[in-house]
This record gives C-alpha cells, sequence and structure tokens, in this order.
C-alpha cells in the first residue's frame, strides 16, 4: 500500500508542476496574442489555470475536481499555447530598449 500512496503523491506533485508551469506561461503571453490567434481571452485562460492549479494543490488526485482541471490544462497546452507561439514574436510580452523609436532603435543620426 505504501508504494502505491507513494506513486499518488508523485503523480499529484506531475500534476500540480504542470498545472503551474501552464498557468506561468498563459501569463506571460501578451494579451492581443489571445485575440489574434482567435482563442479564449487572457483573464479567461489565468482564471481557469488558476483555479485547476489550486484545485491540484487542494484536492486529492482522485476525486473529480482535478481530472477536470488536468483537462483543462491539456486544452491549453494542447490548443491554445501552440496557437501562440506560431504567431510572430512567440506572443511573448517584450519590453524594448529606451533607445527604440516608434519605427525601431534610434542610432544617433550614425
Amino acid at each position: 500500500m505504501q508504494g502505491f500512496a507513494g506513486f499518488m503523491w508523485l503523480l499529484s506533485m506531475a500534476l500540480i508542476l504542470f498545472s503551474g508551469f501552464a498557468l506561468i506561461d498563459a501569463a506571460m503571453r501578451r494579451e492581443d496574442a489571445y485575440r489574434a490567434a482567435d482563442k479564449q481571452s487572457k483573464p479567461f485562460w489565468l482564471i481557469i489555470l488558476g483555479l485547476a492549479f489550486i484545485v491540484n494543490l487542494i484536492f486529492n488526485i482522485l476525486s473529480f475536481l482535478p481530472i477536470l482541471g488536468l483537462i483543462a490544462t491539456i486544452v491549453y497546452m494542447v490548443d491554445v499555447r501552440p496557437a501562440i507561439k506560431g504567431l510572430p514574436g512567440g506572443g511573448r510580452s517584450r519590453k524594448g530598449s529606451s533607445s527604440d523609436g516608434p519605427y525601431g532603435p534610434w542610432n544617433g543620426g550614425r
């Protein structure tokens, strides 16, 4: 019985890490990338993946809610994430250089 409990604990930790990774990945993507990929909005995915992460922390893996969270996380990772990554720039938030102008980097007239 200890072996099964250890396996379930490892499975639970893997599920927590998986949903945590998806949540962090969704948070790092730009808002307009979700619209450009014709997917649900960024706040929608942050709420869904945040709930999945919290449910995985609180409930046992054999209950019903972590399975729903796993399904939501898989949908994000298999459908939404590749669509956003396929956009130019990969949908990542970028901070420009302090010398960037509206048409690109400013080089001081050189």
